[in-house]
């Protein structure tokens, strides 16, 4: 059987996603990337193994993600894709009118607007942790309940308040301050939904066209309390796809199988035992201009396999400068 994988690799999670030649997805892995990404991609790569028939062919590999170079080094990626052009591919596939997509994660989000089945803009978030998932899930921590508690409560708010949600330390401090004064927690929880979807659509849709079907996925739309806020402040349906944590990585697998049918060549696949090589990762700050870029680098045995993160393209080109 003819398998492809997809691999996204995010500041907080590690996705992989495999489908078949049809483009259906047959396996999955959802990891926390705990700032380990070589580690995560090697624990997913071993994972996919145990959960694949043996009669499966990988014919196509590709990452996607912020750390998609990384990635795509360890596993001997065939196509390396920024994140806007994996998720716009998975979500068209399995709603083809979509004209929004709404993505949050858990350090970065972002909108991306499709007409007539073809992305036309896009905006990114990737400074402010504001309107993350990470930000909710510190509020939840520091209020001693899990995010699933977080969003049922939340849910029940008659009467929410509102939080200054544009910084999250203004919007800490504003809780506690609501607290103090004796505001039902429920009501400050979702008050907090409220800001988070305002930061988002202030920020990072600031300027776009928001036309419905809106799509919203990555790991926030598991709270159903965001589901209801930007319901809400868009006035319209929002839809949440099945598997919309593994869109990237869904979307990623989808354009490992276009390119491998297109090229007509081999994989660049390195295999499962890809998972057990020893990587040393480093950096160093490159001098060639004034910029100072600082430039990643991954080796093997002492030599380089790969380097990245320039303004320009001079390390990229050739592992042995």
């Amino acid at each position: 059987m003819e398998a492809y994988i997809g691999i996204d690799v995010g500041s907080v999670t590690t996705k992989f996603a495999v489908v078949d030649k049809d483009g259906e997805l047959i396996s999955h892995i959802y990891l926390l990337t705990q700032g380990k990404p070589v580690q995560m991609v090697q624990q997913g790569l071993t994972q996919i193994k145990q959960q694949l028939p043996k009669e499966v062919d990988i014919c196509g590999v590709a990452t996607t993600g912020s750390a998609r170079y990384l990635a795509g080094v360890i596993v001997g990626a065939d196509l390396v894709k920024n994140e806007i052009t994996s998720h716009a591919v998975a979500t068209l596939r399995h709603i083809p009118e979509v004209q929004t997509i709404v993505e949050i994660g858990g350090q970065d989000s972002k909108i991306i607007i499709i007409r007539d089945g073809i992305v036309t803009d896009f905006g990114m978030n990737t400074v402010c942790a504001a309107g993350t998932g990470s930000f909710l899930d510190h509020q939840a921590l520091r209020l001693d309940m899990s995010i699933e508690e977080f969003a049922n409560q939340a849910l029940d708010s008659k009467t929410p308040v509102r939080i200054a949600g544009r910084c999250t330390v203004f919007a800490e401090s504003d809780m506690i301050h609501k607290q103090q004064m004796g505001h039902h927690i429920k009501d400050i929880l979702y008050g907090l939904c409220q800001a988070l979807v305002r930061n988002y659509l202030n920020n990072v849709g600031l300027g776009k066209d928001i036309r419905p079907p809106v799509v919203f996925q990555g790991g926030v739309a598991f709270n159903r309390a965001i589901v209801k806020a930007l319901q809400e402040e868009l006035n319209t349906e929002i839809i949440v796809p099945p598997h919309h944590e593994l869109m990237g990585a869904i979307g990623a697998a989808l354009l490992a199988h276009e390119e491998m049918v297109s090229s007509n060549n081999g994989s660049k696949f390195k295999g499962f035992e890809a998972s057990e090589e020893k990587y040393h990762i480093s950096s160093f700050e490159c001098k060639a201009c004034p910029n100072l870029c600082e430039i990643a680098q991954i080796s093997i045995n002492g030599q380089v396999l790969a380097r990245w993160g320039g303004r320009c393209d001079l390390w990229e080109r050739s592992p042995s400068n």
